[in-house]
């Protein structure tokens, strides 16, 4: 059981070289959500949910037809260490793609092939009705922002930048919040 910081790093320091789908592996998209983030001046728990919001990728078996649900299975292990802040924007990062799918003309389009299967199993993009719920939910803004970092947090050519490792202290800062 995942029940602790230790275990989601060791967690990521285990299954971080899988691949994302998008020529990156999960660690290089995890570092590199979290440098866009603080590259826009997020705060802390946002970087960090930014770093950590596909942490439910790294516990699924394998490549799956079905939608694995990663980000509520991330949000639940989350939970046991972070507050709202961080768990709130990762378990809504999916509903935050299906809105802007739903709002903003272009978004669903401009989506990696990968990001447009994914979007399929998830149920693609809000009706109006959904789409007004999601906007008025606590966190809809800041899972709108760690979308965009996700979205552009896959770049093949991003060469070296921060590591996994340079987060821990903000890691550990945010968690004992």
């Amino acid at each position: 059981m995942i029940a602790t910081l230790d275990d989601i790093v060791a967690l990521y320091a285990r299954h971080g070289h899988r691949s994302y789908g998008e020529g990156v592996s999960q660690l290089e998209h995890a570092v590199q959500c979290a440098m866009l983030a603080e590259a826009e001046g997020a705060p802390p728990s946002l970087v960090v949910a930014a770093l950590l919001h596909d942490v439910g990728h790294l516990v699924e078996d394998g490549e799956s037809a079905a939608d694995a649900r990663h980000e509520m299975v991330g949000a639940a292990i989350l939970a046991r260490v972070f507050g709202a802040a961080v768990v709130r924007p990762c378990a809504l990062h999916v509903q935050a793609k299906r809105y802007l799918c739903a709002t903003e003309p272009g978004y669903a389009a401009a989506l990696s092939p990968a990001s447009q299967r994914s979007l399929v199993l998830q149920g693609g993009a809000f009706d109006s009705a959904a789409s007004v719920a999601f906007a008025q939910r606590p966190y809809a803004g800041e899972a709108i922002a760690l979308r965009r970092f996700d979205d552009s947090g896959k770049r093949v050519d991003a060469g070296v930048g921060r590591r996994f490792a340079d987060y821990l202290p903000m890691l550990s800062k945010v968690a004992a919040r």
